[in-house]
């Protein structure tokens, strides 16, 4: 996969964007099945290795996190002792793994289920670590016998691997009773009932929209066993974030300027349409044209610890403080 370009962090990550649909399928190969009498070390298994080095990416990547860090830990736990079972020839059914990830933007949804679709395919359970990000435009057509082939290309793409539905609510218009959403949910219900096994379906939103979606549509709520929540970010947090985002790009913050910075979180997380890591990583965009135009009005020759270096002054610049001066 590509790394992301400039700022481009879902959290602060070396994964790129969400569609991966590049990646070739590789089989994984089950191994001879053991005696009786053998015993097996989880630990030594390749697949296990892989798995074990994308958890631990997942630790030191991804701040916070923890219970989303846990079920995931879980999952990849449940799947590595099926396929021990395997190795005994016991008769071991793959679970159902269609997943629900609920919470706010920029809280790392997109990030997690693209490791999570690497420890699948580590394991044997898709054919491709793969994910296949969509949205209601993707799936949803706007005439009579448009939506059926558009789901279902949607679900071609991500077959073998894993379909990411964000704001998945919007499939869902009661209000509206010619809309064709309810057509894509039920196609996607079919498949993922006929494909669990070689298609993760992962739908994603904010909570209490995807608590609606969920609640009036019990066919998916009883094929979705898996819900995941994902908390906002905490004033430290998102100060670590800032800080992995600026050494990913080669940038640091003077001593002044991180405390501002601080204060501009602050003032930023109270305001409408605040958006966690995406809301840091925009606004550090913002400081580095201000820190420009700060470098180019200058009028002299630059040194290194001049193109590296945020200022309290480019902080102080944004329209967070101006607003309230001007209050």
């Amino acid at each position: 996969m590509e790394k992301p370009k400039g700022f481009g962090y879902h959290r602060p990550s070396t994964n790129g964007p969400a569609n991966a649909t590049t990646e070739t399928e590789e089989p994984v190969t089950e191994p001879a099945i053991l005696d009786d009498d053998a015993v097996l070390d989880l630990s030594a298994d390749e697949a296990a290795a892989r798995v074990s080095a994308t958890l631990a990416a997942l630790d030191a990547e991804l701040i916070g996190l923890t219970p989303v860090k846990r079920r995931v830990r879980e999952i990849a736990s449940l799947l590595q002792v099926d396929r021990a079972r395997r190795q005994f020839g016991l008769v071991t059914s793959k679970p159902t793994l269609h997943m629900s990830f609920t919470g706010g933007p920029g809280t790392g949804k997109t990030t997690v289920a693209m490791r999570m679709a690497a420890i699948l395919h580590a394991l044997g359970y898709i054919r491709a670590p793969r994910v296949h990000a969509v949205t209601r435009d993707d799936l949803v057509g706007q005439f009579i016998g448009h939506t059926a082939p558009k789901t279902k290309e949607a679900l071609a793409r991500a077959a073998g691997g894993v379909l990411f539905v964000d704001e998945a609510y919007f499939l869902f218009r009661p209000e509206n009773e010619r809309d064709y959403g309810q057509e894509a949910i039920e196609i996607l219900l079919t498949e993922m009932e006929n494909e669990r096994g070689d298609l993760v379906v992962i739908f994603a939103g904010y909570p209490d929209r995807m608590a609606t979606f969920f609640s009036a549509n019990p066919g998916l709520s009883s094929r979705v066993p898996h819900h995941i929540a994902f908390e906002d970010y905490n004033h430290e947090e998102l100060m670590h974030i800032a800080d992995l985002m600026l050494a990913a790009e080669g940038f640091q913050f003077e001593d002044n300027a991180r405390q501002a910075f601080a204060e501009y979180l602050t003032r930023r997380m109270e305001q409408p349409r605040f958006s966690n890591a995406r809301s840091v990583r925009n606004a550090i965009e913002r400081c580095r044209l201000r820190q420009a135009r700060r470098l180019v009005s200058l009028d002299r020759p630059l040194g290194k610890q001049d193109l590296v270096t945020l200022t309290a002054e480019d902080i102080y610049g944004s329209s967070v403080f101006a607003e309230e001066s001007n209050g």
